[in-house]
């Protein structure tokens, strides 16, 4: 057997093992079998963190085991994008010349698209003097001679210095359209962008034929709220961090969306608003009566929806929820269950050979 053919069964393996777990864990709530996206097993990562350490005049990645904090030497990363371990040596090597690029460097931050663009941002431990601005300008230019569009963004404490852009543009093949993404260094975006173009093709899929309006909570960068928006007649979407709702309007300008609202709120600010408990001035002008949503989707963190958010989306004839921690996906589903019930599911392979489970699931009312 070669290299290739044992790896590919290896990947089988653990795949088989994580839908049959996801398969036991949502058995309570009488769900189908689950559809199955299968990843790349290797470069399916768009985006790395290492930690820079010094050792005289040289410096080295590390990565530290979370359990026994034992640092290791990352020479290369094959969960990493191809272009992350192409830039990896070569910012290595070219900031190892350089005193005022590797003074007090503690980490470096790798984001790629699919598009071939990078960003890389560089963490210092000291306020960044004057000479770091020319230098790492110099660094910029010479990666974008070998590499492509690649941009150098700067940080320490309450400081930050951004050369040109702090942000990458990703295009993403949705259907039959190619949607543009701007994603924000320091913020959220889908790590594995290949399985993210599959996530939200099932999504697509799931809502062919939806009635009315659609409701997003924790929409991000506008990630599932453009590629479903052809499918409702309008789109409301909320998420509380700034750079990421800016991200959104950008997006939503720049693919030429029209049905498309984002509101500045966290899901339980919004729930509040929804259930009359608070006003706010971020809603004025903005008449939510109007919408007519009967579908609704929520894409939350690993801790889940909090109770009041279960209660008011239970109010929708259907709810998409996008999970990233099967346990609390199916604490929220004994909640769920009770008014409505699952009609399709799916395991997304986001990161191959780990624990992790992302998996979605549409439930309809009873």
């Amino acid at each position: 057997m070669t290299y290739a053919a044992h790896s590919d069964a290896l990947y089988q393996q653990q795949l088989h093992e994580k839908q049959q777990r996801l398969t036991q864990l949502l058995a309570p709530f009488q769900a189908p079998a689950p559809e199955v996206f299968a990843s790349a097993p290797t470069h399916y990562r768009m985006r790395a963190e290492f930690r820079i350490w010094h050792e005289d005049d040289d410096l080295f990645y590390v990565m530290f085991n979370s359990e026994t904090k034992q640092r290791y030497y990352v020479e290369e990363f094959p969960t990493g994008s191809l272009l992350i371990n192409q830039l990896m040596p070569r910012l290595k090597a070219l900031l190892k010349a350089n005193h005022a690029l590797k003074h007090k460097l503690f980490q470096v931050d790798f984001l790629t698209t699919l598009s071939g663009e990078a960003l890389i941002t560089l963490l210092y431990h000291k306020q960044l003097a004057e000479a770091w601005e020319p230098a790492a300008r110099e660094l910029r230019e010479t990666l974008r001679a070998e590499f492509g569009e690649v941009d150098v963004v700067g940080r320490a404490h309450k400081q930050k210095i951004v050369l040109e852009r702090e942000y990458v543009l990703e295009q993403l093949q949705v259907a039959d359209r190619t949607l543009e993404y701007m994603q924000v260094e320091n913020s959220f975006t889908q790590p594995n962008a290949a399985m993210n173009q599959q996530m939200l093709g099932w999504a697509l899929d799931v809502t062919t034929g939806c009635q009315g309006d659609l409701l997003e909570l924790y929409c991000g960068n506008g990630n599932f709220s453009l590629a479903l928006a052809k499918n409702f007649n309008r789109v409301l979407a909320t998420e509380i961090a700034k750079s990421s709702v800016h991200a959104a309007q950008h997006n939503i300008a720049v693919n030429q969306i029209e049905n498309v609202q984002i509101l500045r709120m966290s899901a339980e600010e919004f729930t509040q608003a929804m259930n009359g408990v608070r006003e706010f001035n971020r809603l004025k002008g903005i008449d939510l009566q109007s919408y007519q949503c009967n579908t609704i989707l929520v894409d939350p963190p690993r801790a889940g929806l909090d109770r009041d958010t279960l209660a008011m989306i239970q109010a929708y004839e259907q709810i998409i929820y996008i999970s990233c921690n099967p346990e609390t996906l199916c604490d929220n589903l004994n909640t769920l269950c009770q008014t409505h019930e699952i009609k399709r599911c799916a395991l997304f392979d986001q990161f191959p050979f780990t624990h992790h489970m992302e998996s979605g699931v549409w439930l309809v009312r009873k």
